[in-house]
């Protein structure tokens, strides 16, 4: 059974910093693209970072670029989401998901499968 499992999530103040983990199992990691998708409280669930496997090409929403930033240990079958200048409106839900084939990696409706979430509060 595949499950992605995301970790690190938390309660920040607004210009810190957190680490977001995401653990795959049940899969061949390494042919899989991940994404990471958030929804903030009665918002619908948007993208906010991609990653390749082979060659490593990333993706950002653009409201996050230069502020987050998205790698993966294929040996650890584990993508990490780093994420700078945490702002109040990044508080959401952060999702994990992984995604077997195709070029479009921002719509969340073609991932195969994905985590149970964890959630980001960033207080002002």
């Amino acid at each position: 059974q595949v499950q992605p499992v995301e970790s690190g999530g938390g309660l920040v103040q607004t210009g810190g910093s957190l680490r977001l983990s995401c653990a795959a199992s049940g899969l061949t990691f390494s042919s899989y693209a991940m994404g990471w998708f958030r929804q903030a409280p009665g918002k619908e669930r948007v993208f906010v970072a991609a990653i390749r496997s082979t060659p490593n090409i990333v993706y950002y929403a653009d409201s996050v670029k230069g502020q987050f930033s998205i790698s993966r240990d294929n040996a650890k079958n584990t993508v990490y989401l780093q994420m700078n200048n945490l702002k109040p409106e990044d508080t959401a839900v952060y999702y994990c998901a992984a995604k077997k084939v195709g070029l479009v990696l921002q719509n969340g409706d073609l991932y195969d499968y994905w985590g149970q979430g964890t959630q980001v509060t960033v207080s002002s």
